[in-house]
């Protein structure tokens, strides 16, 4: 079978159309100006009888050509080089006690600090603040997990001094470094149980924001799960006030399409937030495969880990789950239930 741009008149069509697929397939020089492009080079075209096609960039010199400035033909394709430079200001972020600026990190990359915000956002699904936060969570909670001490986790988790350590772990953590290491003892979670037309929902709350929403047939096992999750939180029944807000909650849950402002306490890797953001970047009435979303955060080889993420999250609804499904289409893979996700699409879809 004859492969994409292997004549020259799928290559002529593809420089046209400056097809990004064709980038790394071929490339073409121009006779007037001495260079050599990728296919998807943004310059104005030449005319066709000044173009030749090679199949690499060496052909190409060995012809006597030298590279364009503007594509440079001869380095790594643009989006693996977007790639290297996020992996590269991860890698800064991770090292570093104190979060780089943005302007440190764009230095570093070679880019403007707006295009490399943009450039890692479209890398990562998550801005480098954030990014940079979800990090720091990340090695505050394994270090409070892990370490025989708080003063042991101040150190394990990249800090230098006391003082940082708690200035960030009361942002990162929803509490104190001590009340997280007792399981969240003495924080207080107030939750309510109600129903709608999915049957039992409960709905859990920080002084953050909402932390769970569970979906169920059991009311008492959706208490339960609430207590595995915080098992040594004080858990309070919700007064009035919070009525109203689980009576939000449930109008999401009858019409999500019309979205949500509810505060959110997510909490989770870094890994799964970038995951998490994604989801709400589907828009109601539309599905994403789960290789879609990894290739949307930028690791199309987690596809696995991604569904992993999916199961995690404890905000249904909210964080819309519901709205990823397998490549054929088919339903599969929701915590509560299959039935249920494909009520969601449906009332998205109808709306």
């Amino acid at each position: 079978m004859q492969s994409l741009f292997e004549t020259e008149a799928d290559r002529w069509s593809a420089v046209l159309a400056k097809d990004t697929s064709a980038d790394g397939a071929f490339v073409y020089s121009v006779r007037t100006t001495g260079v050599y492009c990728r296919p998807n080079c943004a310059a104005r075209p030449a005319r066709r009888e000044n173009v030749a096609f090679y199949d690499s960039t060496q052909a190409a010199e060995a012809a006597g050509f030298r590279p364009c400035k503007r594509c440079k033909p001869d380095q790594a394709p643009l989006a693996e080089r977007n790639a290297a430079a996020v992996a590269q200001a991860c890698r800064m972020i991770e090292d570093a006690e104190e979060t780089p600026s943005l302007d440190d990190l764009a230095r570093a990359a070679g880019m403007s600090p707006f295009h490399f915000h943009r450039v890692f956002k479209s890398v990562t699904g998550l801005t480098p603040r954030a990014y940079a936060q979800a990090r720091r969570a990340e090695r505050v909670r394994s270090a409070l997990t892990g370490s025989r001490t708080v003063t042991e986790a101040i150190y394990d988790a990249g800090f230098n001094s006391g003082s940082r350590f708690y200035e960030k772990s009361q942002q990162v953590l929803g509490m104190t470094p001590r009340r997280f290491r007792a399981g969240g003892q003495q924080s207080i979670i107030r939750f309510a149980v109600g129903e709608c037309s999915l049957g039992s929902i409960l709905v859990a709350a920080t002084d953050k924001g909402v932390c769970a929403i569970l979906l169920g047939d059991d009311p008492e096992a959706l208490v339960r799960d609430l207590q595995d999750r915080f098992d040594r939180a004080e858990l309070v029944g919700g007064d009035a006030a919070f009525e109203a807000l689980v009576a939000k909650v449930v109008g999401l849950v009858e019409q999500p399409r019309l979205g949500h402002d509810l505060p959110l306490d997510v909490r989770g890797t870094a890994f799964q937030q970038r995951v998490w953001q994604a989801l709400q970047e589907i828009p109601a009435g539309e599905t994403a495969s789960y290789a879609q979303v990894a290739e949307q955060i930028g690791r199309p080889g987690a596809v696995r880990a991604v569904a992993q993420a999916c199961a995690a999250n404890a905000l249904a609804v909210a964080i819309p789950c519901h709205r990823v499904v397998r490549t054929d289409g088919a339903l599969s893979g929701y915590r509560w239930g299959v039935e249920r996700k494909q009520a969601l699409l449906q009332r998205e879809a109808a709306a």
